[in-house]
């Protein structure tokens, strides 16, 4: 058993930053009372930055090794300190998050809690809301920040009435790094390949010269002429508005081969990746110091995917009355590559002044997604069983600047935290482009004459600009009773703005072209001279795709009380109430003047309450019982009625206007067991019910599949999670100077959720498809089913052998997730199944000094199982795999170094 005193003198905020909980999580188990470790994770301090007010009282633990900073806690969290991360080897925030007890990650990149899509998840920076650079979602994607500029992520799952009230399965809450204690500088460098990808067949197209850095050196921009033409809000059409020749004169003027023109790559490049990292604290006076520390990362990956693509045309019957899958209406094999650069830049300044702080954030995020992409197959329903050729080009730009100030102060009794933030996401889409060829058996080849049915050329371009306004300020005070009583109050207001357009073109010749002159590839078919003497001219179709454009908003006023109480020995009680006066906005914009367009508009005033019980019944030992009410908004590309084609998936959604709010109701309970030292055992229970969840459905119009989404009448969702670790020394177990530091680190948790939907008699819903009607809502939804995105099963586990000493980790990974529902099946078809499957990584990190530098040498081996990507439908014995591909084994080597 643990003796002795142990001192934490990091500054914890209330609510939130008073979690650090070790009976959850090694990190803070090690920054406590951990064996000694390696030098660079030596009494790791677990940097958190969160809403709340700031309780800045050194906390000083003795005794039993259960310390009172856990019998203070209130919440249900998580928390991933930098030395987490680091042993998962992973380089976004998103892969790491996967560890984490309840939490899957969708597509890499999205982060659903407790089962729960990732409109339920609330992403936080420093504790200040960020937007989100992506038009299908308002939620951030999280594999957007890198791994090095962050000092730790907290995951709450239990609801206090500091944070903002969209919390349906929990808040991540993301802490940059700040002032070092010790001045130094890292560098580090990495190269990577896999299977399917490196030194493989992949197509590519040339774009601009400088696309290797992310950034286009202006070969994409829209031409003067065309930018005029497409601000003027009028129709980019030959007709009353627009001359043939200056039309002509618009299409001549667009980027033709360097953006159009797929080729064939037999050898694609390694990954490769290199970060540097500095700090450096003055001490300007005894009682002032100043902090810098910057970071700049850059890495420039690959992907290639290869696999089918089917759409189910309906269901049948047979003769014996058996139901089945009709044969699928598109049927489509596709290779495409992907190029991803990353850029990230963090400069932080921090003033520390006694047990206060201010620190000022900046951080920028640049991902740029260049793809290449060709499908071969059948499109029955459009086309009929002419075999077509599709190819794709596209140039994905997202930008986060996120510029923030956070101010901590203690008066004693009397704690005061303020929080000001402006964060602006972009995200262009410049030169999207298909062109679409038919095979003919008169040419006996493939042709496009930009008229038939089955062939096309288009371009598209998207911008999307979205910003946030947010300021918080949080008060606590520490009541003069005879028991422990803290009062919080706090103020937070959020303006978030968002103006997103896409604006649609096709090609489209004056008269039939020569049958010689269809079947020229797309860069000749679209060149300069083609154009010009077949008089092929560039027309709008943006109003054939919804609205061309929307402005949307967010503004949120929020106040809430709330009280922290020890009653009686043992026994914490924390209770609150937060008013929330939210108004969202999607309008519209007219850019052609054919009015008749509707602003979308929820306006709603909320009272959320919170309280939890956390009874510290044994000196190792306590309970959590918590119970609060929350609500989630829907996303504003959910209400667009904007028609987009979302590539990882190739497959196009619509917004819906006649979404609402949804309501939650949450009840936890949680146990928690120290059965030795650094080892715990945890379990928990959750129900969650939910009034109006919004679910994606589909339908298919025209014989094309459409993804739009809808309120369900209610759903509920339980379950319990499971989460165990322990440590088990080899110096006794094993003989040898070799096992007298080392030890075996075995960490585990399994998550068990389920979730119905409940449809009732009566019920109905409102479908984009219905003009605003009511209809019953058992024609989109069946009583009993799952919510899209909830996996019954999570497993999480990891197995490792460490080095007290020095840095020598030697780490296996296993994830499993169940299959989940990714979409609504269209016109009573079954529901679109996910199988994520099974995911074994092996990370190795190794330390040594050379030449007075502390080096790290790390090895990674990712998906060792090979785990493929699908996604079915299944009726019977028929089975339509929408989307299925490899993704192959990854392997990467990586060096830095630490002076």
């Amino acid at each position: 058993m643990f003796q002795g005193e142990i001192t934490v003198t990091k500054p914890l905020s209330l609510g939130s930053l008073l979690l650090l909980s070790s009976s959850m999580f090694p990190a803070v188990a090690f920054a406590q009372s951990a064996p000694p470790a390696p030098q660079s994770q030596k009494e790791e301090q677990v940097e958190i930055s969160g809403p709340g007010a700031n309780d800045a009282e050194e906390i000083v633990v003795t005794g039993q090794f259960t310390p009172n900073v856990i019998k203070s806690t209130s919440d249900v969290i998580s928390v991933l300190s930098s030395a987490d991360i680091a042993r998962t080897g992973e380089g976004d925030i998103a892969g790491a998050l996967q560890r984490v007890t309840g939490l899957s990650v969708v597509g890499g990149r999205f982060v659903y809690v407790r089962g729960l899509g990732e409109r339920y998840s609330l992403a936080l920076l420093n504790g200040s809301p960020i937007p989100s650079p992506e038009p299908l979602r308002r939620v951030v994607p999280l594999d957007l920040f890198p791994t090095n500029i962050l000092a730790s992520s907290v995951v709450q799952k239990t609801y206090s009435v500091n944070f903002p009230g969209e919390f349906g399965g929990g808040v991540i809450n993301l802490t940059t790094k700040s002032s070092p204690d010790e001045p130094f500088i890292e560098y580090g460098i990495s190269v990577g390949a896999n299977t399917e990808t490196t030194g493989q067949l992949g197509f590519t197209y040339f774009g601009s010269r400088s696309d290797f850095t992310g950034f286009d050196n202006g070969t994409r921009d829209v031409p003067k002429g065309l930018a005029t033409a497409l601000a003027s809000g009028k129709p980019v059409v030959a007709g009353a508005n627009f001359t043939r020749s200056q039309i002509l004169g618009f299409t001549t003027s667009l980027e033709n081969a360097n953006t159009n023109l797929i080729q064939r790559n037999n050898n694609i490049p390694l990954d490769f990746g290199f970060d540097v990292t500095g700090g450096k604290t003055f001490e300007v006076t005894d009682a002032l110091s100043l902090g810098v520390i910057g970071a700049f990362g850059f890495k420039n990956g690959w992907q290639t995917k290869g696999g089918l693509q089917q759409t189910s045309a309906g269901v049948s019957t047979d003769a014996t009355g058996n139901r089945f899958l009709e044969a699928s209406s598109g049927d489509f094999r596709f290779l495409s590559t992907e190029n991803r650069v990353v850029v990230n830049a963090l400069l932080g300044l921090t003033a520390e002044f006694g047990d206060n702080k201010i620190r000022f954030t900046n951080v920028f995020i640049r991902d740029s997604l260049k793809e290449a992409r060709i499908q071969t197959g059948t499109d029955r329903s459009n086309v009929g069983d002419d075999l077509l050729n599709r190819n794709f080009t596209s140039f994905f730009e997202r930008q986060l600047l996120d510029s923030q100030i956070v101010g901590e102060f203690d008066f004693g009794d009397f704690d005061l935290d303020f929080r000001g933030t402006y964060a602006k996401s972009q995200r262009e889409s410049p030169y999207e482009r298909v062109n679409s060829y038919r095979f003919s058996n008169v040419f006996n080849d493939f042709f496009n004459d930009l008229r038939t049915n089955g062939t096309s050329s288009t371009v598209a371009f998207s911008d999307l600009n979205d910003e946030v306004y947010s300021s918080s300020v949080d008060l606590s005070y520490k009541l003069p009773t005879a028991f422990k009583a803290t009062v919080s109050a706090g103020y937070a207001y959020l303006n978030n703005t968002r103006f997103s357009v896409r604006r649609d073109f096709r090609y489209l010749p004056v008269d039939v072209l020569p049958a010689e002159v269809s079947q020229l590839r797309p860069d000749f078919l679209l060149s300069d001279f083609t154009v010009q003497t077949f008089n092929i001219l560039l027309t709008e179709t943006s109003g054939n795709a919804g609205v061309a454009a929307y402005r949307s908003g967010l503004e949120v006023q929020a106040g809430y009380v709330q009280l922290e109480v020890e009653p009686i020995e043992k026994v914490k009680v924390q209770l609150g109430v937060r008013y929330e006066d939210g108004d969202e906005f999607v309008s519209p914009v007219d850019l052609f003047g054919s009015g008749g367009l509707t602003t979308t508009r929820i306006k709603k005033t909320d009272y959320l309450p919170a309280a939890t019980v956390t009874w510290n019944f044994y000196e190792d030992m306590q309970l959590r019982l918590a119970a609060s009410k929350t609500l989630a908004r829907p996303q504003f590309r959910e209400l667009a009625p904007q028609q987009y084609l979302d590539s990882e998936v190739d497959r196009t959604f619509f917004g819906n206007q006649f979404l609402t709010n949804s309501k939650l109701e949450n009840f936890d309970v949680r146990y928690e067991y120290f059965f030795a030292k650094d080892q715990r055992l945890t379990l928990a229970g959750f129900y969650k019910k939910i009034d109006k969840p919004i679910e994606t459905v589909a339908f298919q119009q025209g014989g094309t599949f459409f993804t739009t989404f809808a309120n369900a009448p209610q759903a509920t969702l339980y379950g319990a999670e499971l989460e165990a670790q322990k440590y088990f020394d080899l110096d006794n177990l094993v003989g040898g100077s070799f096992f007298d530091s080392r030890r075996v680190i075995a960490i585990a948790n399994y998550t068990y959720t389920k979730s119905d939907i409940k449809v009732r008699a009566g019920d109905t819903t409102i479908p984009v498809t219905s003009a605003g009607l009511p209809v019953p809502a058992s024609n989109l939804f069946v009583d009993g089913t799952a919510l899209t995105g909830q996996s019954d099963h999570l497993v999480n586990l990891q197995l490792g052998l460490e080095d007290t000493d020095s840095l020598s980790q030697q780490t296996l990974l296993l994830t499993y997730a169940s299959k989940r529902v990714t979409n609504r099946g269209p016109s009573g078809q079954p529901d679109l199944i996910e199988k994520p499957g099974i995911r074994l990584d092996f990370v190795v990190r190794q330390g040594f000094a050379l030449a007075g530098a502390d080096l790290e040498l790390k090895l990674e081996g990712r998906n060792l199982t090979n785990t493929k990507f699908e996604e079915s439908q299944t009726l019977g014995s028929s089975k339509i795999f929408n989307n299925g591909f490899d993704i192959g084994r990854s392997f990467s080597i990586g060096l830095s170094a630490k002076f």
